[in-house]
């Protein structure tokens, strides 16, 4: 069997590229786009055409401390994002994210970017959960947006760009897994070209993942089909750790019954939230920022209301978002997707009536462990840092970690941006274009050539979609809103029996071309990859902090848990490591109780 596979890895197509980005959704075209320009020659994978990426989901915004509104710097944003963050966010990365945020939104605009306008023809920015002035005085409007499709604006602007450069985009094509020499440098990937089947050899200087989330590993998710975690699932066989993988969002408003995001711009433009008795019930919770405090915080008291017996419905079991008083020519102007979303997903016209609304799995602030510059970094030797050579990762995929344990509303498109256009800096100043390609292993290809011959071969064993969708319902039982040791170490039990069961898939369709469910078979081991980091993470954290609401451990542990954590594949084993608290110019910002 081994000579077999050998023959047949040696037979692969290959081609060879200066630098290949997997995943084409913001951050990994606005990497695209550097390295493009600077004259590299680029290949950019995606499982979906580019401006279908998840990216394209996003309203609300992008935060940048510009002052078009009122008095505003970035000093304030990064207090903001670390208080966001529960202390948990590292320092370095967030002052130099939020200090980079103007320059990265007027770059946006010299792209073309449509963003909504001030009469003075300044870009219009809206207020936001979390966002404040003067160290959380009083809440200030900065997050840049174009009305409530602001991702998607951002994804054709990046788009038309990447054409224009000339950027090679290969579309319906899926990562398998990164190629990694003796030394364990990253040399290529190997990958597959959905629509025939075939897989090739992508030999590259420089690989750069972009892959986005893995919401999908929930029943209720806000998130797209794609979002299946394939970065980490990649990284993961590859023997690198995911990073602070308990860490999830759920944002506080997904329309009820189907998941679908309804954005914080809502409450920005002055919606508010009521229970069944028609109370705005955050002024109980939130005194000073009211329904625009960190999602985190917002979502748990929409649970306790609804937990409490104040939910509203039938069932009890949802909040009302309510915008009515905002008046017709606000929601259509400011608004028109969300007025769409909420008729087509709820039967009710925002205009007129609430939506109902309830907490939705949302965002992961975990992933591949990077530094500010988007290189892949594993722990070496204790405390200290090993670089990952020719491997950077971005986005949504990538643990910064600016956002810690907990994201301010808006920095998720930044992050984007910010970081897709430092890893392409980087990699440009690191002069990856004038080295040759590293020798490929001799084993390349091996591993996911058997991969493939198991699942082509199988002639008995379970639906993909039955395991999937198991994962999916223990996932959403045992590792919600609010957690407890009882139901994670059930959680645990479960998601290792799924893992064990997702070896032994029945694919029916044997041919090769347009076999989606071979793909979903692919995507099943990186989501159940993700979804064992997500809830061994969680198991093993005793402490609430952020997104991470422990019912058995309620207070925040500065002494014990102030750590990021680390999960290894291999042995499904846990490791930790120091958060930053300095950062690179100012005073740090010391662990307080997160009042609002």
């Amino acid at each position: 069997m081994a000579d077999i596979l050998n023959h047949l890895a040696n037979n692969l197509p290959r081609r060879k590229f200066d630098a290949v980005i997997i995943g084409a959704g913001g951050a990994g075209m606005r990497c695209s786009l550097q390295l493009a320009e600077a004259g590299y020659n680029v290949a950019v994978l995606s499982k979906v055409f580019p401006t279908r990426s998840h990216t394209v989901a996003a309203q609300g915004g992008i935060g940048a401390s510009l002052g078009n509104m009122s008095e505003d710097n970035w000093y304030w944003h990064m207090f903001d994002t670390v208080k966001g963050s529960d202390y948990l966010g590292d320092q370095d990365a967030i002052e130099f994210m939020c200090r980079e945020a103007p320059k990265v939104v007027y770059e946006l605009e010299h792209f073309g970017m449509p963003f909504d306008r001030n009469p003075d023809g300044t870009i219009y920015q809206r207020p936001f959960g979390g966002h404040t002035a003067n160290f959380g005085e009083k809440p200030v409007q900065r997050a840049c947006a174009a009305a409530d499709r602001t991702g998607h604006a951002l994804l054709h602007t990046l788009y038309q760009r990447n054409v224009r450069a000339r950027t090679q985009f290969f579309v319906e094509w899926m990562a398998l897994d990164i190629l990694r020499n003796a030394d364990g440098d990253c040399v290529g990937v190997i990958a597959l070209e959905m629509e025939t089947g075939e897989v090739m050899i992508l030999e590259a200087k420089v690989t750069v993942f972009a892959t986005g989330g893995a919401g999908r590993i929930w029943a209720a998710s806000t998130n797209a089909f794609i979002n299946t975690g394939d970065g980490m699932g990649i990284a993961a066989r590859a023997g690198i750790p995911l990073e602070d993988m308990e860490f999830w969002q759920f944002h506080p408003t997904g329309v009820a019954g189907a998941g679908v995001l309804i954005t914080e711009g809502v409450r920005g433009e002055g919606g508010i939230l009521l229970n069944k008795h028609g109370e705005r019930f955050m002024e109980r919770y939130a005194p000073t920022l009211k329904d625009l405090a960190p999602r985190d915080f917002v979502s748990r008291c929409m649970d306790q209301e609804i937990k409490e017996g104040r939910g509203a419905g039938p069932d009890g079991d949802y909040v009302l978002l309510k915008l009515d008083h905002l008046g017709a020519e606000t929601i259509m102007k400011r608004l028109p997707s969300i007025r769409e979303i909420a008729i087509k997903f709820s039967n009710v016209d925002p205009i007129k009536d609430p939506i109902p609304v309830v907490p939705t799995i949302h965002y992961q602030m975990g992933g591949i462990p990077t530094n500010f510059h988007g290189q892949v970094v594993v722990p070496k030797n204790g405390n200290s840092n090993s670089v990952v050579s020719g491997l950077y990762a971005i986005g949504e995929c990538a643990c910064v970690s600016v956002h810690g344990a907990n994201r301010l509303g808006t920095n998720s498109l930044l992050d984007l941006i910010v970081f897709g256009r430092a890893a392409g800096n980087h990699i440009i100043a690191s002069r990856f274009k004038d080295e040759g390609h590293k020798r490929l292993p001799d084993n390349t290809g091996d591993a996911t050539l058997a991969r493939l011959a198991r699942l082509d071969g199988s002639t008995s064993g379970e639906n993909t979609q039955e395991i999937a969708n198991d994962i999916r319902r223990s996932m959403q039982a045992h590792c919600g809103v609010f957690r407890t040791a009882d139901l994670l170490k059930e959680g645990v039990s479960q998601i290792m029996e799924l893992d064990k069961r997702s070896l032994d898939v029945h694919i029916k369709d044997k041919s090769k071309v347009f076999n989606t469910a071979r793909v979903e078979a692919l995507e099943l081991a990186n989501l159940t990859e993700t979804a064992k980091a997500t809830i061994v993470s969680a198991e093993a954290r005793k402490e609430s902090r952020g997104a991470h609401a422990h019912r058995d451990f309620p207070e925040r542990d500065d002494v014990q848990w102030i750590k990021h954590s680390l999960w290894y594949s291999e042995g499904n084993r846990l490791d930790y490591k120091s958060v930053n608290l300095k950062p690179l110019t100012v005073d740090s910002f010391e662990p307080k109780v997160r009042t609002f």
